[in-house]
């Protein structure tokens, strides 16, 4: 079959003839589209009377009935047309919910159309939206507009429910967070009792009732008018005078001596000519800046990302404390159980085993395994660093700090407006807004209990800004004859800006030489203090002040020293003995000292100052090293600076995490500059100034360098270590000396740590 249907050829078709050419032509599609056009055309212009005049009906049908929103179904006939014509449907109209929505929107624009009315035409009877957007409508009006809202935000939901829903939970968080920072429920309560309170202390209806009340004043006459009245009328007879009888005055012995004026009155005198004589700086020369508030969206997020990073590594903990500060926000996790389950076979009614677990026993979570997760938690927080605390004092819960997104500035106006700070002003004498907690609550402090302070804290991490905030609390409440200052700055830029402040016993020391000089007159000062109150048997300066017989109080002294260490470096020895003489004598006498240094390592924090010391700020360290020298713990290294400070208190075993006040350049020199107004000069302390304008020792007058280059004529060789012993002296003086007996000559350079040889002249070599 194959082979036979090889075999067969094609018969050559004919060409066709000119009559099936014509008719092939004529029932081409072409051909066929323009004869039905033709067609349509021609029956057209033949019925175009009805046809008119049945399309002016539908389109006034339409119009009166659409209005402008005419164009919506057109646009949706044409959309339905390209679908059907491209044979797919858009991906945003693949979901029924979004097909309402759009439906839902027109409707609301049907609505809104309906609200303008045009002024002629067919519409002119109707609106622009027709009888379906005044239908829509209803009557115009707030209730209409309200309907229409509701009708696009149905629309909006039903087109991006997720989105909506999430635009909607943000607004929500943040109305939320709005009524919590101004409830509004409480106004009504205020205004009441602010009326009530102006109604007390002016009563009306008793200020009425006493007008009302109030006899009229006498009409005076004239002098004239009464005289005419007396001659009208007839003077009275006017009686004779009497005599009385002639008696002898004897002068009155006095039984007593004459008695002096209180004492007690003229100190009160005294202390109103000079609270009369200075007058305190407003609030108001401080500047109040908003607080800003973490979400509460935010911190849920947190809390759960807590609970679910501890369960990812087996610890069973639920966060139930959140508090929100200024910088951190601290979540007090407390700690779940660790269970033990065994296997339990047992076999039911038909016979199959199931095997069940059950509880053996459980145990507390040990806090170690969920401080070991630190820098876990950090990365599933994305945070810097975290602080954990286990436990915080007086709960049974650990607390886990993490920094906040945005940083809050604390303010030193916000902190002296607080009621904490207030009701410590009220009973202390030198009250000092330190900051705020990791709960936003206010953390202030009285110097006089302290009685000293010592800061420490790397470059940048606001050490200088505490000292500033201290000095401008103090500034702000208290006059140069209650409270003076001596301020040492080596760095000669952080507290120059005080400069001219009456308050100022001496100009600011910029000087590390003379600042060792004022030491010196510090410990004489403290000398005489103690003299002053063993003369009135006083025991502090507050019974001092007291005293009857006292006629000018003694006023608070403070020393603010911002660099220790460069102290340190020009006279260890000196600097360290009287430093700890003041600290451990001085309370008594009313002088406290402040001082910070940048690098707490031992040489310069050492024992015996940090002794005597026992309030201590530390803000953030580079090393665990030295927030141990400073705290005698670690933790300041994982502070976040700018402020953020670690406060040990003289009464507390652990330290506690502040943010600290603030005060701005701006603000300094507007406290400054009405300080300054009341009096052009500062008055200084005589016996100190001209201390302080004595030429200094150099180095080369050390007056054991005569000794040490005799030692040195004894000896072939001595090293550092050898003077110290000789000389009783330490390291840093007796390398000193060595240092200038290598200038002068009297020995030889050598390495570190190793003897030198002693240079010998010819003379001595010849002898």
């Amino acid at each position: 079959m194959s082979k036979a249907r090889k075999r067969t050829r094609r018969l050559p078709k004919g060409k066709p003839s000119l009559l099936g050419r014509f008719f092939r032509f004529l029932f081409s599609r072409p051909v066929r589209r323009l004869l039905l056009l033709v067609i349509v055309l021609g029956l057209l212009f033949y019925f175009r009377v009805p046809v008119m005049s049945a399309l002016g009906t539908a389109w006034e049908s339409l119009i009166s009935f659409l209005g402008v929103g005419l164009i919506l179904p057109a646009a949706a006939i044409l959309l339905l047309g390209w679908m059907a014509w491209r044979w797919r449907i858009p991906g945003f109209l693949r979901a029924w919910n979004r097909w309402l929505g759009s439906i839902a929107f027109s409707v609301a624009l049907f609505g809104l159309l309906a609200f303008f009315v045009p002024q002629g035409g067919i519409l002119s009877e109707v609106t622009w939206g027709g009888n379906l957007g005044r239908a829509i409508l209803g009557t115009p009006g707030p209730l209409a507009a309200l309907r229409l809202v509701a009708i696009g935000l149905a629309g909006t939901f039903l087109v991006a429910p997720r989105g909506s829903w999430r635009l909607f939970s943000t607004f929500a968080s943040a109305l939320a967070n709005l009524y919590r920072s101004y409830p509004l429920h409480r106004i009504p309560g205020r205004l009441a009792a602010w009326l009530l309170a102006l109604y007390r202390r002016y009563p009306l209806p008793r200020m009425l009732l006493s007008r009302i009340r109030r006899p009229p004043r006498p009409r005076v006459e004239p002098v004239e008018r009464m005289v005419e009245r007396m001659v009208e009328y007839g003077a009275p007879k006017v009686a004779e005078p009497r005599v009385m009888p002639q008696v002898e005055v004897v002068p009155a012995v006095p039984l007593m001596a004459e008695t002096p004026p209180p004492v007690a009155e003229e100190r009160v005198e005294r202390a109103e000519e000079r609270v009369e004589r200075w007058q305190l700086p407003s609030i108001g020369l401080l500047d109040r800046t908003p607080e800003v508030e973490l979400g509460q969206v935010d911190t849920e997020r947190r809390a759960r990302l807590i609970e679910e990073a501890l369960a990812s590594y087996g610890v069973e903990a639920k966060v139930v404390q959140v508090n929100v500060g200024p910088t951190v926000t601290q979540f007090g996790v407390e700690p779940g159980w660790d269970r033990r389950y065994r296997e339990v076979k047992e076999r039911d009614r038909n016979g199959n085993v199931r095997v069940h677990l059950e509880e053996v026993s459980k145990t507390r979570v040990k806090v170690e395994r969920i401080t070991s997760l630190a820098n876990d938690l950090a990365l599933a927080l994305a945070a810097p660093s975290i602080k954990i605390e286990a436990p915080v004092p007086g709960k049974s819960i650990v607390g886990i700090e993490v920094p906040n997104t945005t940083a809050a500035l604390v303010s030193l106006r916000s902190m002296m407006e607080s009621a904490a700070f207030q009701k410590l002003k009220a009973k202390a004498k030198l009250p000092l807004a330190l900051g705020k907690g990791v709960s936003g609550e206010t953390v202030v402090a009285d110097l006089t209990k302290m009685p000293h302070l010592l800061i420490a804290g790397a470059t940048g991490s606001g050490k200088s800004v505490c000292i500033n905030s201290m000095i401008a609390t103090l500034l702000l409440q208290a006059t140069p004859e209650e409270v003076r200052f001596l301020l040492i700055d080596p760095k000669r830029v952080e507290l120059v800006v005080f400069a001219n402040v009456p308050h100022l016993v001496s100009p600011v020391i910029v000087d590390r030489e003379k600042a060792v000089a004022t030491l010196k007159w510090f410990n004489r000062e403290m000398d005489h203090r103690y003299d002053k109150l063993a003369s009135v048997g006083a025991r502090d300066i507050e019974a001092y002040n007291r005293n009857p017989r006292v006629k000018e109080p003694l006023p608070y002294l403070l020393l603010i020293i911002d660099e220790l260490a460069d102290l340190m470096a020009a006279a260890p020895d000196e600097v360290e003995r009287r430093l700890c003489r003041l600290a451990q004598l001085a309370r008594a006498t009313g002088i406290h000292l402040v001082i910070a240094t940048q690098r707490p390592s031992v040489d310069v924090v050492t024992g015996l100052i940090k002794a005597n010391f026992p309030a201590r700020i530390s803000f953030a360290m580079t090393s665990q090293v030295d927030s141990r020298t400073i705290l005698d713990c670690g933790g300041a290294e994982k502070l976040l600076g700018q402020g953020d400070m670690l406060f040990l208190p003289t009464d507390a075993a652990r330290p506690k995490r502040l943010q600290g006040s603030f005060v701005s350049e701006a603000e300094i020199e507007r406290l400054v500059s009405f300080w300054i107004s009341q009096r052009g000069q500062p008055v200084y302390i005589p016996q100190l100034v001209e201390d302080l304008a004595k030429p200094s020792l150099s180095p080369a007058e050390d007056p054991l360098l005569e000794k040490a280059r005799r030692l040195a004529q004894e000896h072939s060789r001595i090293s550092t270590s050898f003077l110290q012993r000789r000389l009783g002296i330490g390291y840093p003086r007796a390398a000193r000396l060595m240092d200038l007996l290598e200038e002068q000559g009297v020995v030889a350079t050598g390495e570190l740590g190793k003897s030198r040889e002693v240079l010998r002249g010819e003379e001595e070599k010849g002898g």
